[in-house]
């Protein structure tokens, strides 16, 4: 498999971040939280925040990213140019990989529709 995920794809500095938890809009779940912010770019970036007070061991953490990543990457084509930060919540390594990637998916779906307000 290949797991190139390319630095323009994602969110590198505390800028970028900051700039997202400002002004976002939301999508969330039990078990994760995807935060959505307008990019000026021609499209989209991801950045990830698993605590380890939520998801205590690396292998776990490890998990919630490659999975979280894997997702980005295949859906990235029909996702806007928006800058996504997926916020891991500890009820996120009890789901299925099966169960998260549709989890995943819908709340995708959901922060690419044009936004109401």
């Amino acid at each position: 498999m290949n797991y190139d995920f390319s630095r323009e794809l994602r969110l590198l500095t505390p800028e970028d971040y900051k700039s997202v938890f400002k002004q976002a809009h939301r999508a969330g779940s039990p078990h994760f939280t995807i935060l959505a912010r307008e990019n000026s770019l021609s499209h989209p970036r991801l950045g990830l925040a698993v605590p380890k007070k939520q998801i205590k061991t690396a292998v776990g953490r490890n998990k919630f990213k490659r999975i979280t990543r894997e997702s980005f990457r295949n859906k990235q084509h029909s996702l806007p140019a928006k800058d996504f930060v997926v916020i891991a919540k500890k009820s996120a390594q009890d789901l299925s990989n099966e169960d998260f990637n549709k989890l995943l998916d819908k709340l995708w779906h959901r922060l690419s529709r044009p936004s109401r307000g």
